[in-house]
Order: structure tokens, then sequence, then C-alpha cells
């Protein structure tokens, strides 16, 4: 479906590009031609992550903890110190844990809001003046999640990926005047390093309740995304893409 050199030329940054999927949006984009900078907050994830992507392409980290506005400028001054330019930025950035609303403490819920809505901001606010609007072309791609029916269990991140979808298609009208493209990707269960976090009696027996009966792929992800960002979708922008096999339509995420 893609050619090789689809994204030559490109410069793509990607947040919490060191793991899970992250890393293979970023593996996808160099295998592709891209040039790819990932960002997080743990130096030597980044740095052992590199060098396994390095394989497939040019590729350089800038550590950064996207809730911290002197961070997110240090990463835009970096590329342009080292690129001159960004076309793709991916915020795949993000974290949060299960727990019912009445016990999430207010530091809990602070932590998850500021890390998955308001870092998102900083990041696409900081990058979009940097380098998409002055450039007059840019894509902007938002990794959130399956929020369709609300979040129960989860309803700090519910809230927070519910700001960003709303906030996608609030930025694709206002900005396509700039052409700027921002489009979010919504996955459901997707089997990646993220389970490590989640009690393994959380997760068994869970993909029976997908309508495909299993989990995604962090490479399915990638595929959306470099379709999104590809001139193939140049007349895309504003939508939430959900990849979870249906479960958005059917069954429940956790027991409440």
């Amino acid at each position: 479906m893609f050619k090789e050199d689809l994204f030559k030329d490109k410069i793509i940054l990607v947040t919490g590009g060191g793991s899970g999927i992250g890393f293979d949006i970023s593996k996808l984009f160099l295998q592709y031609g891209a040039y790819v900078f990932i960002a997080s907050r743990k130096e030597e994830r980044l740095q052992k992550a590199v060098e396994q992507l390095s394989e497939f392409g040019g590729c350089d980290y800038v550590v950064c903890d996207i809730r911290e506005k002197e961070n997110v400028e240090n990463v835009a001054k970096s590329i342009k110190d080292k690129k001159g330019k960004l076309d793709i930025l991916v915020n795949n950035a993000g974290g949060q844990f299960p727990s019912l609303a009445e016990s999430i403490s207010f530091n809990g819920w602070n932590a998850v809001i500021n890390n998955n809505l308001n870092g998102t901001w900083y990041m696409t606010q900081t990058m979009s003046k940097s380098f998409f609007i002055p450039q007059k072309s840019g894509c902007i791609i938002n990794i959130i999640a399956n929020i369709f029916r609300g979040f129960p269990g989860m309803a700090h991140t519910g809230a927070a990926r519910a700001g960003v979808d709303n906030l996608t298609k609030t930025l694709a009208v206002e900005w396509a005047k700039y052409h700027i493209r921002v489009n979010a990707v919504a996955p459901g269960l997707i089997f990646s390093s993220g389970f490590k976090n989640y009690p393994p009696e959380l997760l068994e027996g869970m993909h029976k309740k997908i309508p495909m009966k299993r989990f995604g792929t962090t490479e399915e992800v990638g595929n959306l995304c470099l379709y999104l960002a590809s001139p193939m979708a140049d007349f895309i922008t504003g939508e939430t893409v959900y990849i979870d096999g249906g479960h958005r339509l059917w069954g429940d995420l956790f027991e409440i």
C-alpha cells in the first residue's frame, strides 16, 4: 500500500517513542524514509530505543517531560537546530491507571490530566507555533483511547482523552488556513509493553469481549498513523479513527 520513500525528507516527532505503540509508530515511519525524533522522560530508555530504531533509518532523541513548558520548548529548539523543520507530530505520550472514580486521589487525577491533556496541548501549540504555522504546512496525530461510551474504570483518562478528541476537532477547523491537518487515533485494547502496568487478572480473558476476539497490535496502530500522515489522507482532518476490533460498539472493558 505504501511506497518505500513515502516519507522521504520528512521530519517527524513521536512523543513516548521509546516503547510500546510509540516505538512501532517510529519504526514504521523510519522504514518509509522519514527522519524521526523520539521524546520521553527517561533518557536510558530513549538511548536504547534509538540504538534499535537506527537500524531502520535516521533517528535521534530528545529528553522531555511534556508537562513542563521549558522541556517542550527545548524539544522545538533541538529539532530546529538539527533539522530546521518539522513536518509531522505524533502525540503519543501518556499514561493512566485503573481506578474507580471515587478512589482517584486529587494527585492521581491531576497527574493523568497534566500528562494526557495538558502535555498534549503544550506539545501541539509549541510545535505548531515553532514550525507548522510559519511554514504553513503540518500534520498532527493525537493518540487517545477508546472513549466512545465513556471510560468506566478510568474516569481521569477518559476526561483527558475526550478533551484531546475535542481539541482535535477544534484545531482542525482553526488551523486549516495554515494547511495543518489534525486527526486522532483511538486504539482499543492493543497488546504492547503497556500491558505490564495492569494486573494480569484484570486482563485475563479480556480479548473475548472484543468482537474480533483478539487484541490489536502496535503495528496496526502504526499503519493507521502512516495513512493519516500520508498524502492519501490529504482531505481528512478533524477525525477520530477508532482501531479497536469493534470493541467500542459491544462489550465492557472492566468489571465495575
